[in-house]
């Protein structure tokens, strides 16, 4: 069967079958499925709570977006025959990779090191699917709007992000790849625990 006469419906299918392996390996390590409250909420502004990783929307959810744009643009730059729905399928399996690494006990580790995360537990799965919907969200976007436009707008939530709560996607990265005992590393952390809370 030729990728591009492939149904829409095989796409949903295979998109489930990927939500499901992710709920199913996050359940295996311990994450539970919703937050410790016991809540639903559809967003969570204080970057301090024990809400935060665990509800639909937080801080955190414009760096998925931005993962959406970043997955569109490099899957068009090495792939651009791929169907999009294909290349969607691609995106979410990076997505979900992502998800599960994070929320291994590893790098749960690491992230508590960090001003911002020292109760850090880990995603709940409601919000690690939240956070896949997220990166799909951007993704779609990118595939509809200007290049130059959605740049800006990445550009602009982490911005927006850094004023806010003293992190967004770029720190994030650093502080996740970066040797802890770096004097910039500590100055980045002295400056993020600074942070109004």
């Amino acid at each position: 069967m030729m990728l591009a006469h492939i149904s829409p419906r095989y796409y949903g299918a295979a998109a489930l079958a990927l939500v499901g392996v992710q709920i199913a390996i996050l359940h295996m390590l311990g994450q539970p499925f919703l937050s410790a409250s016991g809540r639903i909420l559809l967003w969570v502004n204080d970057p301090w709570s024990p809400e935060m990783s665990q509800q639909l929307a937080d801080w955190y959810s414009f760096s998925h977006i931005i993962h959406g744009f970043v997955f569109f643009g490099v899957l068009r730059l090495i792939a651009p025959g791929l169907p999009l729905g294909f290349r969607l399928l691609l995106a979410m399996g990076v997505e979900i990779g992502w998800e599960i690494m994070e929320n291994s006990p590893a790098v749960i580790q690491h992230y508590r090191q960090q001003a911002l995360a020292a109760g850090y537990v880990g995603d709940s799965i409601l919000n690690s699917l939240s956070d896949v919907v997220m990166m799909s969200a951007g993704f779609l976007f990118t595939a509809r709007v200007p290049g130059r436009a959605v740049i800006a707008i990445a550009v602009a939530f982490e911005i927006f992000t850094a004023v806010m709560i003293r992190d967004n996607l770029t720190l994030n990265v650093i502080n996740l790849i970066a040797p802890s005992g770096w004097a910039p590393i500590a100055a980045l952390h002295d400056w993020q625990a600074g942070a109004v809370h």
